[in-house]
């Protein structure tokens, strides 16, 4: 079999050379100037197979092959839902100060995709290997519920761990005057080891540089009845993790933004306060902001209303000085991400995740089309029953009949609105389906890829790229 080298990969152990080859049909392999011992061949040709075991060979030779902390860096995550995207990834950031997190999925999308996180490790890291790059990158377990969730991704190696304690923050908009006037009157001030008095005096007079924060007793006993359960949440999460990593160091962000209702400005302070009074350090806050952040398209909101709150928001993570702003659903944000940057003065996490998948679609609809209306076809049929899980307000009655488009007008269906929605939704039920020709043939049209990936990739970057470093650490 014919195998072609990827430059990029050329490394060095103990003045061996390894690297990584390609055959006909992209599939790779390791391949060394003499046989290595540690690492399970392929053949007697010195090819390995990219297995977990010489995975984990490799991270024990070679440093860079393990995730790293960020700290507060500017940060970019990258969910990779296919685990071959890694290489793309890479290219986008090459040249700029931006810290790339390559391994980013959630629960919820390793449901879909049947992997684990160990697979989403190891696939970054073959990623990492391939394209030969030595910086830190960061492994995001992504909206973690529980400490089982949380355990898998510890044990797989994972150095940036998101907690989502959505589900233990109420919803006060939708409560009725009696109920809320029954839990103002209640409040069980043990669940963060506070009392009445106390809570009340911490939120009486805010810095002088945040004199834009006003709260009444009332404002701050919403804040604890709203947020109250979460924080405790996160605060159980945090230590159980702590007790894990021991004095090994760790990225740690709390995300309330998948809520029904926006993050005010006295709540981020608020939480803010509250983890800092609990002892615990976290690395990236992500709130709910105004305007809706949909899946797989740009903004929707006023953006001098987004402005002016952003800026409230930045003066409080600058009050604080410790973490970043992070930024969920942000894949296509465009109109926002100079805002984000620019206030928050670069500490800033944005993440993405199912662009990365679209434009995976983008090279199908090019390259295959007849399997491309297939998949249209199932992601329209599925789409009631997936979008359940994300927030997302796509009309498919809106969109064409694939049987009315040629060939030639596929791809356009990825600039649209509606079918950005439908499809991004629906990858868990397609990669079920289609997913061994979706491989197969991005394995075919590879470098086609990749060059897709780098620079749609770039155009979120290129707003958090500065001349001049920022402070970090």
């Amino acid at each position: 079999m014919k195998y072609s080298l990827i430059n990029t990969s050329v490394t060095t152990i103990d003045s061996q050379k390894i690297w990584m080859i390609r055959d006909a049909e992209g599939n790779r392999y390791l391949q060394s100037d003499r046989p290595i011992k540690a690492l399970k061949s392929e053949n007697n040709d010195n090819i390995y197979l990219l297995s977990p075991e010489n995975a984990k060979w490799l991270r024990s030779q070679i440093p860079w092959l393990n995730p790293q902390p960020l700290g507060l860096k500017t940060s970019v995550g990258t969910g990779d839902r296919l685990g071959i995207s890694t290489p793309g990834h890479i290219r986008a950031f090459q040249g700029t100060q931006i810290s790339p997190v390559l391994a980013q999925q959630s629960v919820r999308e390793l449901i879909r995709t049947h992997r684990t996180a160990q697979m989403v490790l190891d696939d970054a890291m073959w990623g990492v290997f391939e394209a030969g790059w030595n910086r830190p990158w960061g492994a995001d377990a992504d909206h973690l519920k529980t400490i089982d969730d949380m355990k898998e991704y510890y044990d797989a190696g994972f150095t940036f761990f998101t907690i989502d304690p959505g589900e233990y923050v109420k919803s006060l908009n939708s409560l009725d005057n009696v109920t809320l006037r029954s839990l103002l009157n209640n409040i069980d001030y043990d669940l963060l080891a506070t009392s009445e008095s106390e809570l009340i005096n911490n939120y009486t007079h805010f810095p002088d540089s945040l004199d834009f924060i006003t709260a009444s007793e009332q404002d701050i006993k919403r804040a604890f009845i709203k947020y109250g359960g979460a924080i405790h949440h996160v605060q159980k999460m945090y230590f159980q993790l702590k007790s894990w990593m021991g004095n090994k160091p760790f990225d740690f962000e709390v995300s309330v933004d998948e809520t029904d209702e926006p993050t005010t400005i006295f709540e981020h302070y608020f939480i803010a306060c509250e983890l800092k009074r609990l002892g615990i350090e976290w690395t990236s806050l992500a709130p709910r902001f105004v305007g809706k952040f949909e899946k797989g398209v740009d903004y929707q909101g006023d953006l001098h209303e987004f402005e002016s709150e952003y800026r409230k928001h930045a003066a409080i993570q600058k009050y604080f000085g410790n973490y970043k702003i992070s930024i969920h659903s942000g894949s296509d944000k465009f109109s926002i991400y100079k805002i984000c940057a620019v206030n928050s003065e670069y500490k800033t996490h944005l993440k993405t995740a199912g662009t990365s998948y679209l434009e995976a679609l983008r090279i199908i609809a090019t390259v295959d089309p007849e399997l491309f209306r297939k998949i249209y076809d199932l992601s329209m049929n599925r789409y009631e029953i997936d979008k359940a899980s994300y927030y997302v307000s796509a009309h498919p009655e809106n969109l064409p009949k694939i049987s009315s488009l040629a060939d030639d007008r596929l791809p356009d269906l990825l600039n649209q609105f509606d079918s950005r929605q439908v499809l991004h939704v629906c990858f868990g039920a397609v990669l079920d389906q289609y997913g061994t020709d979706i491989l197969r043939e991005l394995n075919r049209n590879y470098d086609l890829y990749l060059d897709d990936l780098e620079k749609h990739l770039r155009k979120h970057l290129q707003d958090f790229i500065y001349s001049k470093p920022a402070e970090e650490s």
